[in-house]
């Protein structure tokens, strides 16, 4: 889910993020996808564990950040039952190499986790821990980034926030081997600080505000800055534009600022950001109810695709299978909408995160209640749910997995023989394949 590559790594990974690298010979046009499992994997101990973010490594395994409560288990070197960033590193066929935690005595929640140019790490969340891994907090949640080496261990760490809840959700290496990464700025918290660093070209705003931040590649900061209205306005995800801005997208609320052409309550935001800062263009996508983007990925024809999930039935929603579905959209490089498409069934549907398959086509994880419509089987409460497109958002494929609980899907990536691997939580005690050993596990599926 969410990455940049250097070029450097780009031709060593195969991923399903935004890599468009080509497989040397037609290995991957030879490669039949049956949708059929090929193994599961289960990670955790008796308390709460999580995986959001999944990448392919340049070793041909993977590498997986979430967030762990447990001490026993996997996590038995743990030694605090709250939160840690969580590490898991794993070689192509689902056998754990090591994992490492990361936090303090507080909540620490990973989120996202790309691999550098230099073979190693970098992570990033939000935590509330000033000790431990963590050297400072400024407030409730700050936005928490980690570098770490091949092996896991950390280079440097740093954290940014004020004294209410700041959250980052995701992150990309840049051309120049420093980071950006994104996420929601509590703004009512920061002005009550006297905190008024917005730059040169924005202005005060309101409750929550798309966060982006610039560091060099040894974490310090090289600018910062907030976009939004005076509602909840928050981003959960970021790419590196081809010509060096910046796209984010999440949600908002608002309808005043930085926000023009508003839908309903809530709306896909999408903006494009300068490689400096400075907002290039916002776009707002939705209908009269609610509406919240979780991801963005590049296409092979420089545009954009957005997932989330949509509760509306009119404006720029052409369909609705019932209560919430999958909304997947199609932008230019302009923030011109070419095309949406839904998925869903009666029920609440919705989707985590979108990749760019290297036949074109999008791989959308997510989650689904429904037994009708797109989704037409479900084993229990909440299940995973893969979907496989092609180039123009068609339905090509879907499967679901799960148990009689709650299970959730968060991320996923394509292997260079079509195969993937999906990533997320699981509570269920009779999941196919599956030995539960907590609250909820790490939950790791291959697709073939």
């Amino acid at each position: 889910m969410k990455s940049f590559y250097t070029s450097v790594i780009a031709l060593l990974l195969f991923s399903c993020s935004d890599d468009d690298t080509a497989i040397p010979g037609n290995a991957y046009q030879d490669a039949v996808f049956l949708g059929e499992i090929e193994w599961v994997k289960g990670f955790g101990g008796s308390d709460e564990e999580t995986a959001q973010s999944v990448i392919r490594t340049s070793d041909g395994g993977y590498a997986i950040l979430g967030y762990s409560k447990s001490t026993d288990g996997d996590l038995a070197a743990k030694s605090t039952p709250v939160n840690d960033y969580w590490v898991l590193k794993l070689d192509e066929d689902g056998n754990l190499l090591w994992n490492k935690t990361y936090g303090g005595t507080k909540d620490d929640r990973g989120q996202s986790i790309i691999q550098t140019s230099d073979g190693g790490y970098a992570v990033t969340g939000y935590a509330m821990s000033d000790d431990g891994d963590g050297s400072s907090n400024q407030g409730f949640h700050d936005n928490w980034i980690l570098k770490l080496d091949e092996s896991g261990a950390i280079e440097w760490e740093k954290s940014f926030g004020f004294s209410g809840h700041d959250h980052s959700y995701d992150l990309v290496q840049t051309a120049d081997g420093g980071f950006f990464f994104a996420g929601f700025l509590d703004i009512t918290a920061a002005l009550d600080d006297g905190t008024y660093y917005k730059g040169n070209f924005l202005t005060r705003h309101g409750v929550g505000e798309f966060w982006g931040t610039k560091i060099d590649a040894n974490g310090n900061l090289e600018w910062r800055s907030y976009y939004g209205g005076t509602n909840n306005d928050r981003a959960h995800a970021v790419i590196e534009a081809d010509d060096g801005g910046f796209v984010m997208a999440g949600f908002s609320e608002s309808d005043d600022y930085d926000i023009s052409n508003t839908k309903g309550s809530y709306d896909f935001w999408v903006i494009k950001l300068t490689a400096t800062g400075e907002l290039f263009w916002e776009r707002s996508f939705g209908g009269s109810g609610i509406e919240i983007a979780y991801d963005i990925a590049k296409t092979d024809d420089g545009a954009y695709v957005v997932a989330g999930n949509t509760f509306s039935t009119d404006k720029d929603i052409s369909l609705n299978h019932g209560e919430s579905d999958i909304w997947l959209v199609k932008i230019d490089d302009n923030g011109n909408l070419l095309w949406e498409k839904t998925f869903g069934g009666s029920q609440f549907d919705a989707a985590q995160a979108v990749c760019t398959a290297k036949d074109g086509g999008f791989i959308i994880t997510g989650n689904t209640k429904s037994t009708d419509g797109n989704a037409e089987e479900n084993k229990g409460e909440n299940d995973i749910w893969l979907i496989k497109t092609d180039s123009e958002g068609n339905l090509l494929w879907q499967g679901s997995y799960g148990g009689s609980n709650l299970d959730y899907g968060f991320d996923a990536v394509e292997n260079e023989d079509k195969s993937i691997l999906l990533v997320g939580e699981s509570t269920s005690n009779d999941f196919p394949d599956l030995i539960n050993k907590g609250l909820s596990d790490v939950l790791i599926i291959k697709i073939k």
